[in-house]
């Protein structure tokens, strides 16, 4: 079933201190956590990636929780969560807020426990995680859409619950859901056989890295920690900064499972006192990843879900030759509506894709002129909007050209530079690109 809200304007609970979170409590959970989860989460493959190998030149494996039921690490820390409840509390319910992947773990815990739950997503969660929500529940879970981000959502589902006494299983901000997550940490540790020498993590409210970063602190103190947010949604770096966390005024959501305006309470003092490194992935180039994860490796990765190889292959992660990474690929669940963005952004990404105004005089041959005299032998026009004005001398066109390499674009700048035409570049990010594009 499913619902259409408006916004709400609830607020969220006051947060707990750093008092009440103490990381010895939380690692030494997670053998329980193993245990309940023992039978009902996938033990997914740590695979050794070719591509990733050979372009850093170290040993690169990834951690496949793509693989895991619900398609994401999620259900880890919500089955652990909603299986700690005490009868009474079961029978009250349960709700969450989800961008779609902690949706599904919820969805699943509930119809395997006999749980009734509420989840919670944003308008801008994408169709195939809604559909797989409303399936992964069937008639035990109640798929509410409302408001434009996670935090309205999140509002909503705390409303909720204060309303009708359902327990809230928060994505990221509670113990028993960062106790879950962390046993992805300790999986890979009996998987490899041996301490890993990086471990990258993405990073959305926190709790994975929370949950595997205060795990390995202390079973593989020796391993250095990376956590990779996405460029539009620094969330957990600015709480950093801050010294705690801090509302993001204004996030890209084209990282749906990452893009949360505010780190954890629960999930911030741990993060900090594992020692994670953060880093920041541009959006064109997760894409590219995204693409590269598709083509190369067969795999079917969602922008979060490839965070963490991008940091590699974006540089933006140096590792030292024949050391052992791991890197935690978190979700596969992307819309294949979705992939012709994903091109679009990683083209433009690569410098590969750039849109003109061009001011064309109104008479025969104006266009041909513009093939001959400014595409090169490899350009190609992937977009041309034109409407002819009868009153006018002149009329714009919307003109997106595709170059064959990075290389050709001052050529075909300084032809622009030296055409008559009145020929206007869009910078992407400008107000004018985003409204035309």
């Amino acid at each position: 079933m499913t619902i259409d809200l408006p916004s709400p304007g609830t607020h969220l609970p006051a947060p707990p201190s750093d008092s009440d979170v103490d990381p010895w409590r939380v690692a030494a959970a997670v053998d329980g956590a193993r245990h309940r989860l023992a039978g009902v989460a996938e033990r997914t493959p740590l695979q050794r990636n070719a591509r990733l190998s050979a372009a850093t030149g170290a040993d690169v494996w990834v951690k496949r929780e793509d693989l895991q039921l619900g398609r994401s690490y999620k259900v880890r820390g919500a089955y652990n969560t909603i299986s700690l409840l005490t009868p009474r509390a079961r029978s009250a319910g349960v709700v969450c807020a989800s961008a779609g992947n902690h949706g599904q773990g919820v969805a699943f815990a509930c119809r395997t426990l006999g749980v009734r739950g509420h989840v919670f997503v944003p308008g801008t969660t994408p169709r195939q995680k809604r559909e797989r929500i409303a399936a992964l529940g069937a008639d035990m879970v109640t798929l509410v859409v409302t408001g434009d981000s996670y935090d309205e959502a999140a509002a909503a589902a705390t409303a909720h619950a204060q309303s009708t006494g359902a327990t809230l299983v928060p994505a990221f901000d509670a113990v028993p859901t960062v106790v879950g997550q962390a046993t992805v940490a300790a999986e890979v540790l009996e998987q490899l056989g041996s301490p890993p020498d990086v471990f990258v993590v993405p990073v959305g409210g926190g709790g994975l890295l929370a949950g595997c970063g205060t795990w390995l602190r202390r079973h593989s103190p020796g391993t250095r920690l990376i956590g990779v947010e996405p460029a539009g949604a620094t969330n957990m770096a600015a709480a950093l900064a801050a010294g705690a966390p801090v509302t993001v005024p204004e996030i890209d959501t084209f990282v749906d499972g990452a893009a949360v305006r505010r780190a954890g309470d629960v999930t911030f003092p741990l993060v900090r006192d594992c020692g994670a490194e953060l880093v920041a992935v541009p959006e064109g180039h997760i894409c590219t990843e995204m693409l590269d994860l598709y083509q190369v490796d067969g795999i079917i990765a969602e922008p979060a879900g490839a965070l963490a190889t991008a940091a590699l292959t974006g540089g933006l992660v140096e590792v030292l030759p024949g050391t052992t990474v791991v890197c935690v690929l978190s979700g596969g669940n992307n819309d294949v509506s979705r992939y012709a963005e994903v091109v679009e952004r990683s083209l433009v990404h690569r410098g590969l894709k750039h849109y003109f105004l061009v001011e064309f005089p109104q008479e025969p041959g104006a266009l041909r002129r513009f093939l001959d005299e400014v595409l090169g032998p490899d350009d190609d026009i992937v977009l041309f909007e034109y409407v002819k004005r009868d009153n006018r001398e002149t009329g714009a066109a919307l003109t997106g050209i595709e170059i064959g390499s990075v290389a050709a674009l001052p050529g075909l700048l300084s032809r622009i530079e030296a055409s008559p035409l009145r020929i206007q570049h869009l910078a992407p990010g400008t107000t004018a690109y985003r409204f035309l594009v």
